[in-house]
């Protein structure tokens, strides 16, 4: 029996529609440390395993994060994919974390704080000292830097470079651009922003991409009403990355400040050479021909997702009741359109609200989160059924369901949650602050016509 026909005999006993009877969830990881999800895309392309890092376990953070790591979800056999020399505690290096494969190859991006060599000369490990690595998937450790960090101050940045730190690298659909945050360090006027990457020839300093922010930068605290401060929870919609949503905190009419819901456009013909990497005394700019459209006036946050049609984005608003809920809108659309059909639409209605690992099913017709530490899938298929939510896991209990991610098949969704681990002589087990171990976990989508929703006779079945 492969992989995916093990996942799938763990089907659940009873599932109904709007209510909390649990689904079969099973345990993958069961060594000794922790495996962080992250809420990435941390399923391989042919399904067989997840991805992951290990922070946590001998120390805070990722800064403590010794190994980017791999499991087979259909034995737990574990593999380390990257652990370089590291040292740990306050002043820790290099930190490895974030992991995500690759959607069209066997490779595994992450963040990769500075290496032992160069602490010296860059410092321990932190938000804005960090490069984007990839290494590969087959255990051999082979690895290359995705982006150059150049800090030189006697000049202008190296074309292509940045001058501080990438984090949350993901590759859009089709393998060609890397989405991520990023954190200057040179100027720190500006707050954390987004960017992308794509591979050029003319990447600086042995990097295999090409790096570009994509917002224009503005000083924290000198914005004019309607510029955006910040930008962050970004996402690629559609499958070739030509548009990137993001969270902005703009400034209001009033001097204060909102969190709206936007879109970058970045055409494919687009010339990331032509953006501005910047210098000590100039902000880097983004590339000529893209272009920033605000799709929300109301409070949005989160990291958004979009479908993989690119047609609609998914995002964590604010319902008229005051919680938290799930929202969509078409990736063209906005609260202000005209036409009813382009506004936002409120998809959950949970009585604890809308909690975190939002994502698409890749038909388009359903999304996932947690809510009330329960897996929940709504249908988002226009119609009768629009809104309608099923729980894979039961509500309410404990630990802490976090960091979902789907497969990219739909037919599993994968979390992690701590539950107790024992040495051989019985002895408990425990991370660096005494707490349990993050574990991975999975459970079966059941959707045996592969149309992306479970129907109510699906549902019941055993």
């Amino acid at each position: 029996m492969d992989g995916q026909s093990i996942l799938i005999a763990c089907v659940l006993a009873s599932v109904v529609w709007g209510g909390a009877v649990a689904a079969e969830e099973r345990q993958v990881t069961f060594s000794a440390k922790n495996h962080d999800l992250d809420n990435n895309d941390n399923f391989s392309v042919d399904l067989r395993f997840l991805c992951y890092d290990t922070r946590d376990t001998v120390g805070p953070g990722i800064d403590n994060s010794q190994s980017i790591e791999k499991v087979e979800i259909a034995t737990g056999i574990e593999t380390v994919l990257y652990a370089p020399p590291s040292i740990t505690g306050a002043q820790a290096a290099p930190g490895l974390g974030a992991a995500s494969f690759s959607p069209v190859a066997d490779k595994v991006a992450f963040i990769h704080g500075p290496p032992i060599d160069q602490v010296e000369a860059r410092g321990c490990y932190a938000k804005p000292n960090r490069n984007g690595a990839e290494v590969a998937g087959d255990g051999s450790q082979r690895l290359v830097w995705l982006d150059c960090r150049d800090t030189e101050t006697t000049r202008p940045t190296l074309p292509g470079a940045h001058r501080g730190g990438t984090h949350r690298h993901e590759y859009s659909l089709d393998g060609r651009r890397i989405g991520f945050t990023y954190d200057d360090i040179l100027l720190t006027e500006y707050d954390r922003t987004i960017g992308y990457m794509e591979p050029h020839p003319a990447a600086p300093g042995g990097a295999t991409h090409y790096f570009a922010v994509l917002v224009p930068v503005v000083p924290k605290g000198t914005a004019r009403p309607g510029e955006i401060e910040k930008a962050y929870g970004d996402a690629w919609i559609g499958r070739e990355g030509l548009m990137r949503a993001f969270i902005g905190k703009v400034r209001t009419e009033d001097g204060g400040h909102e969190e709206s819901l936007f879109v970058v456009d970045v055409p494919r013909d687009v010339d990331i050479t032509t953006a501005d990497s910047g210098s000590v005394e100039r902000f880097p700019s983004p590339p000529q021909g893209i272009r920033i459209r605000r799709l929300t006036h109301a409070w949005a946050g989160g990291i958004v997702r979009g479908t993989v049609a690119g047609d609609r984005i998914a995002y964590y608003g604010r319902a008229a009741d005051g919680s938290t809920q799930i929202f969509i809108i078409p990736a063209d659309g906005s609260d202000r359109d005209p036409d009813p059909a382009k506004r936002p639409v409120q998809a959950t209605h949970f009585a604890h609200g809308a909690g975190p690992g939002l994502r698409w099913h890749p038909s388009g017709r359903a999304i996932a989160c947690i809510s009330y530490n329960g897996v929940a899938v709504t249908c988002v298929e226009p119609g009768a059924r629009f809104g309608q939510t099923m729980f894979l896991t039961p509500q309410g209990d404990g630990p802490e369901r976090t960091a979902l991610v789907w497969a990219p098949d739909g037919s599993v969704l994968a979390y992690n949650k701590p539950v107790p681990t024992y040495h051989p002589d019985g002895s408990r087990a425990r991370a660096f602050d005494g707490a349990d171990f993050r574990r991975i976990f999975v459970v079966p989508y059941p959707d045996r016509d592969g149309d992306g929703l479970v129907d109510p006779e699906e549902a019941g079945a055993n």
